[in-house]
């Protein structure tokens, strides 16, 4: 049984889904819908443009999501995976709305739709609640958890592997967290070019809003295959819970190294992991060193998977 993994904001880099574009006409076909549903040349700013503009939220999010696609469109027409083989989907943040699309809860233009509103409104969350994220590395869950929960505006915000957590929230508190982290042993702290304090309460008014347009907008499908939700690392099987959950995980910490032991458990004994970078590949390595995680970013990728090496 296989699982499918989709990369969230954080992977992006200039270049990304160029060569899938140049080798899979599928990719290409998701880049031009993605350029007619946001109005400007995504594939050109993914390809070769300014790297500034692809550390905005709302060009970096749509453009992540974007490649993810690109590349499962791309693994698609090479590979024969059935649906019925594939156990669990699971997204990181931004990459959720990339797995649900891949489940078929969403069509690609719609969950491109949601993510731009969704970038749009935590930018706008973030002028009004400023705030920041930093990551602190070597440090124990329920140590850095009792740190934030006595840290006023300071909270748990990607639970990303063992040893590797991203906190959020007013900047005075996440500075005393950090320090408060390096007094308790934590090997080192590393502050995130953010624009604002995702996955925190801070952003309770970007999800109250995207509630709003998410009802409005776009009508969400049963999965095809179960989604792992970012929330709480339990799989969804019906559009009512994946909807509830889309609105909590902007302000909700992100479950992911519970999702991928959530899945482990389940049996799944490969993954594929679309989208740029290998950074969920990585935090596999230390979450279980023995799982098999296979990247789909470039086409060498899909080449080499194709020829078994």
């Amino acid at each position: 049984m296989v699982g499918y993994l989709f990369a969230g904001q954080g992977s992006q880099y200039i270049g990304m889904g160029k060569d899938l574009c140049e080798a899979f006409p599928g990719s290409n076909t998701v880049f031009e819908k993605a350029n007619q549903v946001l109005g400007f040349d995504l594939k050109e700013t993914c390809c070769s443009g300014n790297p500034d503009a692809l550390k905005m939220t709302n060009i970096c999010q749509p453009a992540v999501l974007t490649v993810d696609i690109a590349a499962f469109e791309a693994f698609k027409s090479e590979f024969r995976i059935l649906n019925s083989e594939v156990g669990f989907v699971a997204g990181l943040s931004l990459g959720e709305y990339a797995a649900l699309v891949a489940a078929g809860v969403l069509e690609f233009p719609d969950a491109l739709k949601l993510v731009r509103k969704r970038a749009e409104l935590m930018n706008e969350a973030a002028v009004k609640n400023p705030g920041t994220m930093a990551a602190i590395i070597g440090l124990d869950r329920e140590v850095l958890k009792n740190i934030c929960a006595s840290t006023p505006g300071a909270y748990l915000a990607n639970l990303n592997c063992p040893g590797q957590i991203v906190i959020s929230g007013k900047k005075e508190a996440i500075d005393q967290v950090k320090a408060l982290a390096l007094d308790q042993g934590a090997k080192k702290v590393i502050d995130l070019e953010v624009s604002g304090a995702f996955h925190s309460p801070l952003m309770q008014e970007a999800a109250t809003e995207f509630e709003k347009f998410l009802e409005a907008t776009v009508t969400l499908k049963d999965p095809r295959i179960p989604l792992v939700s970012n929330v709480d690392a339990l799989p969804k099987n019906k559009a009512s819970q994946i909807k509830e959950n889309l609105v909590k995980q902007i302000y909700s910490p992100v479950l992911w190294e519970d999702s991928m032991r959530f899945m482990l458990a389940q049996g799944i004994d490969k993954f594929f992991e679309f989208g740029p970078g290998k950074i969920l590949k990585g935090l596999m390595r230390k979450i279980d060193p023995a799982a098999q995680v296979i990247s789909i970013e470039k086409k060498e990728d899909i080449l080499t998977n194709l020829c078994g090496g």
